[in-house]
C-alpha cells in the first residue's frame, strides 16, 4: 500500500511541478501586468503543493520527485512556441494554461479513484484537487473574458 501511494504521490509532484513551470512559463509571455502576476502567483501555489506532496512522501520513507515530465516540458515549450507564433496574446496565454490544469485535473482525479491512499494522502490530494479546480476555473473566466473582448 505505501509503495502505491508513494508511487501515485510522486505523479502528482510531476504534475505539480509542471504547473509550476508552465504557470511560471505564461507568466513570462502574458502583456497584461495583472494576468502575470495572476500567473507567477499560480506558479507559487503549485510549488507550495509539490513541496507539501514531497514532505508527505519522505514522512512515508520514499524517495520524492524532484522535476516535472516530459510532457509537462514539451506543454512548457509549446506555451513558448505558441504566444510566440501569435504575437504574445494573452488570449492564447490563458487557452495554454487551461490546457495544462486541464490535464492536471485528471491526474488528481484519478489519484482520487486510487484505494490505496493512505488516509493523510487522502485528505492532502483532495485539498489539492480543490487548489486545481479553482485554479482551472479562474483561467477559463479569464480566457472567456477575453474573449468576448475579442
Amino acid at each position: 500500500m505505501t509503495d502505491k501511494t508513494i508511487k501515485t504521490l510522486n505523479e502528482l509532484i510531476e504534475t505539480c511541478k509542471d504547473g509550476e513551470y508552465g504557470f511560471k512559463a505564461c507568466s513570462e509571455q502574458a502583456k497584461s501586468h495583472e494576468l502575470k502576476s495572476m500567473l507567477a502567483s499560480r506558479a507559487s501555489e503549485c510549488r507550495m503543493a509539490a513541496q507539501q506532496l514531497q514532505a508527505l512522501v519522505t514522512r512515508m520513507g520514499g524517495k520524492a520527485e524532484d522535476d516535472g515530465s516530459m510532457l509537462g516540458a514539451m506543454h512548457r515549450g509549446w506555451v513558448s512556441v505558441k504566444a510566440k507564433l501569435s504575437s504574445y496574446d494573452d488570449l492564447a496565454v490563458l487557452e495554454e494554461a487551461e490546457r495544462g490544469e486541464d490535464a492536471a485535473l485528471e491526474t488528481y482525479r484519478d489519484a482520487l479513484k486510487d484505494d490505496h491512499l493512505t488516509p493523510e494522502a487522502r485528505t492532502l490530494v483532495d485539498q489539492q484537487y480543490q487548489g486545481v479546480k479553482r485554479n482551472h476555473d479562474e483561467v477559463r473566466r479569464r480566457r472567456d473574458e477575453l474573449k468576448v473582448k475579442s
